[in-house]
């Protein structure tokens, strides 16, 4: 049996809904960001789990609590595991921070691996925190189901570290839909991508809610 990493989003915010940029921002979920933890709950709570990592954030928290409270595991807090931090982007839309970091904007959207929103923090620096946390992981539990709960970018930069695709193109070659599922199989020739972005295990009126 080998480790098996369960990468998931957390649910739906104001700032989801919006765009806006939602960083070190602690949001709480709206009622459809509960609902989304719950059913994530339901569907994945008959998996035998052997641990929960999550990031410090109030959304986070959320999210991870349905499976924690349905199986009885203590979540694992870890600031590795935070949003990117967007610095003076923080609670602003893309076309404002166009406008007001016009610059510091386009060499983000170049290549946001080796340079940080305005304030914030490098694509580089989240995969060095990041992936501490997944080093512990594999360290602690080198077999069985655990779940990671994060954030949109950083999600998408453990997955590029974990699939050997470069760090910089983390926005332009993987989605991260809000509340879904990402899965990764450490094997003998190491980390294998089995699901990317599932949200099939919300319920009925939120997948019609979203398009899906």
């Amino acid at each position: 049996m080998s480790l098996t990493l369960y990468f998931l989003r957390h649910g739906e915010t104001t700032a989801s809904l919006t765009g806006g940029y939602c960083g070190t921002l602690d949001l709480e979920l709206t009622p459809e960001g509960v609902q989304m933890a719950k059913d994530f709950a339901v569907v994945y709570q008959s998996l035998p789990w052997e641990a929960v990592f999550a990031s410090p954030l109030k959304r986070t928290i959320a999210t991870a609590k349905p499976l924690c409270e349905a199986v009885g595991i203590e979540m694992q807090l870890r600031e590795g595991l935070k949003e990117i931090a967007y610095g003076k982007w923080e609670g602003k839309s893309p076309e404002e921070v166009n406008r007001e970091f016009h610059d510091d904007y386009i060499r983000w959207l170049n290549d946001p691996g080796w340079n940080a929103p305005t304030g914030g923090e490098k694509g580089i620096d989240i995969a060095r925190r990041s992936f501490a946390v997944i080093e512990e992981i594999e360290q602690k539990y080198p077999t069985g189901n655990v779940l990671v709960v994060s954030h949109k970018a950083t999600i998408r930069i453990m997955l590029c570290l974990l699939l050997g695709i470069d760090v910089g193109r983390f926005r332009d070659r993987i989605g991260m839909l809000v509340g879904s599922v990402n899965i990764v199989e450490f094997g003998s020739r190491g980390p294998l991508l089995k699901m990317l972005g599932d949200r099939s295990h919300l319920s009925k009126h939120l997948q019609h809610r979203l398009g899906t």
